[in-house]
């Protein structure tokens, strides 16, 4: 999971881990969500379970009480309402075995027929929410699942509008709008869409990919365009590095609304559930955010650590390791926009100059506790810090694995090492399963110092003497130019202005709050080097009249500010020009792919 700018809620503590009560045996599972109208209009679905047992005794249906990819006690439970049981001929007594676990007593060998209700009104990647003619649906909070029993396959159809679509990464049945899942864990796993939203597809890496955004027109025209470039470019990089694509398909599911304030996303293993902030739509973070989840499909839906092999649903599963979970991904993510050409090596290196910085504004904290503490919902800020410090310790593993090696290793290797090993043998990977196939990969040099310093250790990293042996080096300077005071955010038009410093050169030229700002000195804000440009030509020309021109709602506004120059600190990482060979070697490993595993 992957989210910015979107708070995330408070965790409940930590669930006792025991082992789980099972059902009585059952079979042919089947279930049916009626989500029309009538119930979503009233922001809920009704289920319908049928399953069969072929004698008498406790069936044990339960809720899960988090979703997978979102580390957080979230008891869905607890959106349940006017649950109800038969076999056919009559009511069964049912009572609760536990908060999220309903009992039902059966009688005698039948179909046992459950009904209940849940709510659709959590505006979250890992809840469900509706609007009068639209629905998603996460498969852990509206499904009931037999307890004990996750390896039963069950059929699940969804009963709609004649003229409204469904839209999910299950498997599909044998007709409109029915699925199938080989388990629970595959049934649990497949967000769906209901209603009227646009969807298409498109051949990618030989799968299908399909694309369903809502609203209708959210994402049209060249923005649909550049979505599915970002998509289809992200695949093929990842594939090289775990050496297949794992799904049959894969299916984006995205959201926009204006009470998102930025992105979140979560995956699955055939899918991913995207929310986008109505006014983000065209900022740059989409496409790597959807470029995170999509790497979850192998790394986490399938690569994952042992403590989370296989998932349970009704207890928190901490782990050591989500910095390789959830920050190795992020650094994935990194690498498939640049090895793609979605940016360029600049562009890579601003996005890891600003996860420094994020690092090093937070409490010192080893990635292994950050990893364990985020089912806390800390208050310090460190709750998520995994993804940033995991994401650099990524980038530092694969410098110094392929300086060890001569780049004829790389990070990479181990990834894939591991899928193989692990994955492909049906489990989860350990503590010794990483450092050992770290050790291989850099001819059997030392990592104990390494995890001790900065993985359980709360070392700050040494960034340029790493940097330095991966080709780049950390400069820090003072730098004097032209400055507006200005908060800009990317708009079709131009750049709009969302923050404005009353004392700055915008504001003594009269621009406002929510102007689009079309020109600057000359430069079209529509060019992504409009702010090097005019900063370059403007900044030699303190006091002189600097022409600015504004959209304020259907108006074109030009207004007349006059230069000031600002002298302030700038960090930058550029490639080395003194590297050597073997630096520059890594250097162009890391950003091309080279050498592949």
């Amino acid at each position: 999971m992957r989210i910015l700018l979107l708070a995330l809620f408070a965790a409940a503590p930590l669930a006792a881990q025991g082992r789980p009560p099972r059902s009585v045996p059952l079979r042919d599972l089947g279930i049916e969500i009626h989500a029309g109208r009538a119930q979503l209009s009233e922001a809920r679905v009704d289920i319908t379970l049928r399953v069969q047992v072929d004698s008498a005794g406790p069936v044990l249906l339960s809720m899960a009480a988090w979703t997978p990819g979102s580390y957080d006690i979230a008891n869905y439970a607890r959106a349940v309402s006017g649950f109800a049981a038969s076999d056919g001929r009559q009511p069964l007594r049912w009572d609760k075995l536990d908060p999220d676990t309903w009992r039902i007593h059966a009688t005698r060998a039948s179909t046992v027929e459950v009904a209940y209700s849940v709510r659709t009104d959590a505006l979250d990647v890992a809840g469900s929410w509706s609007d009068r003619d639209f629905a998603f649906l996460n498969g852990t909070n509206i499904l009931l699942y037999p307890e004990g029993r996750l390896d039963t396959p069950a059929s699940l159809s969804v009963r709609t509008e004649a003229e409204w679509r469904v839209a999910t990464g299950m498997a599909p049945g044998d007709s409109a709008h029915r699925f199938r899942a080989s388990d629970v864990h595959d049934l649990l796993d497949h967000p769906i869409f209901v209603g009227r939203f646009d969807f298409d597809s498109a051949r990618v890496a030989d799968r299908w990919m399909r694309l369903a955004t809502w609203p209708v027109g959210s994402v049209s025209g060249p923005r649909r365009a550049a979505l599915w470039d970002a998509l289809t470019r992200s695949v093929e990089p990842l594939a090289a590095v775990f050496g297949e694509v794992p799904w049959r398909s894969y299916t984006v599911l995205q959201v926009a609304h204006p009470d998102v304030g930025g992105m979140a996303a979560l995956e699955h293993a055939e899918s991913e559930l995207a929310l986008v902030g109505t006014p983000f739509l065209d900022e740059p973070f989409v496409a790597s955010i959807h470029a995170h989840e999509i790497a979850h499909a192998w790394n986490v839906k399938r690569l994952r650590p042992a403590d989370m092999w296989p998932y349970r649903y009704d207890v928190a599963q901490p782990t050591p390791w989500l910095w390789i979970s959830e920050g190795v991904t992020d650094y994935y993510a990194d690498l498939a926009l640049v090895r793609s050409g979605l940016i360029d090596e600049v562009q890579f290196l601003e996005t890891t100059l600003g996860k420094i910085a994020s690092v090093e504004d937070r409490p010192a904290t080893a990635l292994e506790d950050a990893s364990f503490q985020t089912w806390l919902g800390m208050r310090d800020g460190t709750g998520d810090l995994y993804y940033d410090k995991g994401s650099l310790a990524g980038l530092a593993l694969d410098i110094l694995i392929r300086d060890a090696s001569d780049n004829r290793s790389s990070l990479d290797a181990i990834m894939r090492e591991l899928y193989a090993r692990t994955y492909k043998s049906g489990r989860g990977f350990t503590h010794d399963d990483v450092w050992n196939a770290v050790a291989r990969a850099s001819r059997g040099k030392a990592w104990g110092d390494f995890e001790r310093r900065y993985i359980d250790g709360r070392d700050a990293y040494p960034w340029a003497e790493w940097l330095r042996l991966g080709g780049w080096r950390l400069v820090d300077e003072k730098v004097t130019e032209p400055r507006l005071g200005v908060l800009l955010r990317s708009h079709p038009d131009g750049v709009m202005v969302t923050g404005l410093d009353p004392d700055g050169m915008a504001a003594k030229a009269g621009v406002e709050l929510g102007d689009v700002l079309v020109q600057i000195g000359g430069f079209a804000t529509t060019d992504a080097e409009f702010g090097r440009k005019w900063r370059a030509v403007w900044g030699a020309r303190p006091g002189a009249e600097l022409p600015v021109v504004a959209l304020r709602g259907e108006a074109r506004v030009p207004l007349t500010a006059r230069v000031e120059l600002d002298t302030r600190s700038e960090r930058r990482i550029e490639p080395d020009p003194n590297a050597n060979s073997r630096a520059r070697r890594i250097r162009t490993g890391i950003l091309q792919g080279i050498p592949r595993p």
